[in-house]
């Protein structure tokens, strides 16, 4: 009697997407190509994913929610504050992509046009710029209520910007356990709270030293 053939998941479609390229080190050609060479339907992969490029997207988005499904298991990140938070949220996504390097390095390359790379990320920026709206408390809000909204988005698309910077950084990254990674993580996170509080200025100079050093020595 035959056995019956296994269905296909959302997360296999996704684990064969990633090994498909890494080892081919390109992305497949059509649904077609991809679908025939890991033995399962169009109309499976039609299922969960309309094109070849929402499942690119799926798969940034997917190391996002697995992250904040992480910091959640942690009994005692309700009570963080914003800024632990944001490290917190910081560390683990790192440690998620560190995990997937591979992966993640070989398709930020795929395209000669480094932004049609970028449009895998667009999924990412939508539900970190949510994120940063949940967390973000009225110690960082401004009084008038008019001015707030626009704030909020200010601070959603200054919080993206320095997630880029810091993928950017770690890409570049060639220190043991990625650390340097984890200095830039901490100053350039500690330097964009100073500004939102108006404080003293300490780890702003910090940071610019941080980067200064990085910029003079790497050319060493």
């Amino acid at each position: 009697m035959a056995t019956k053939k296994k269905m296909i998941t959302r997360d296999d479609i996704v684990s064969k997407y990633m090994d498909y390229v890494l080892e081919k080190g390109e992305k497949p050609k059509s649904v077609y190509h991809f679908v025939k060479e890991n033995d399962f339907t169009e109309a499976e992969f039609y299922t969960f994913f309309g094109t070849i490029e929402g499942l690119e997207k799926e798969i940034f988005r997917l190391f996002f929610v697995n992250t904040v499904d992480l910091l959640h298991k942690n009994s005692e990140y309700a009570a963080y504050n914003m800024k632990n938070k944001m490290l917190s949220f910081y560390f683990t996504f790192f440690e998620m992509l560190t995990a997937n390097r591979s992966y993640v390095l070989q398709s930020l390359k795929l395209d000669r046009n480094p932004l049609k790379n970028l449009v895998q990320l667009t999924s990412l920026r939508e539900v970190f710029k949510e994120y940063v709206s949940e967390i973000l408390t009225d110690d960082y809000r401004l009084e008038q209520e008019r001015l707030q909204k626009f704030q909020e988005k200010t601070i959603q698309e200054s919080a993206w910007l320095q997630l880029m910077m810091t993928i950017k950084f770690w890409i570049d990254d060639s220190s043991p356990a990625f650390e340097k990674t984890d200095i830039f993580i901490e100053k350039s996170v500690n330097a964009s709270f100073e500004l939102m509080n108006v404080a003293p200025i300490n780890h702003l100079i910090d940071f610019g030293k941080f980067l200064f050093k990085e910029k003079i020595y790497s050319k060493q």
